[in-house]
């Protein structure tokens, strides 16, 4: 079975931890990357993310041909924007068809809504099965070995 973790990362949290998923399950890794990439400091950053987020902006990727048909399990990662998740991935939910599939869900963020994101990602992914979800708190600052560890235990009890 062909496994793929997907993702988008800001600040490095979330590719962090996308490493050690894709490692441990030896899937595909992929960062959808946009075209123009969102402010990574300041006010804009908050805001103009923020915002894109929130009216589920679909960006131009600079890898919009990912093919989730050729999957059988995904692994989707994003920062937590704004109660929901980061705008990327609505791209990616838009061009593709996931139905069918295993997937599982992890998230990075500094507020801890997690939980309104997941929920969210469950209703725009309808029709598969759940299998795990998992969320971590800016990794890359608050404790990134026990943090790593944690990733690796959880993507070992997926069952991929």
């Amino acid at each position: 079975m062909k496994t793929l973790v997907a993702y988008y990362s800001l600040d490095g949290n979330t590719a962090f931890i996308a490493q050690i998923i894709a490692e441990k399950l030896g899937a595909e890794l992929v960062r959808l990357e946009p075209v123009k990439p969102y402010p990574t400091k300041g006010f804009k950053k908050f805001f103009i993310g923020g915002m894109s987020a929130v009216c589920k902006a679909a960006p131009k990727l600079k890898n919009d041909n990912i093919n989730t048909a050729a999957y059988d399990n995904i692994v989707l990662g994003s920062p937590v924007w704004a109660g929901t998740f980061a705008p990327p991935l609505n791209t990616l939910l838009k061009k593709q068809s996931i139905k069918g599939k295993k997937l599982a869900f992890f998230l990075c963020s500094g507020s801890g809504d997690a939980a309104k994101c997941l929920a969210s990602l469950k209703t725009a992914l309808e029709g598969n099965t759940y299998v795990g979800e998992i969320d971590f708190a800016e990794p890359l600052k608050n404790g990134k070995e026990e943090a790593g560890h944690k990733a690796a235990v959880w993507a070992e009890t997926l069952g991929f």
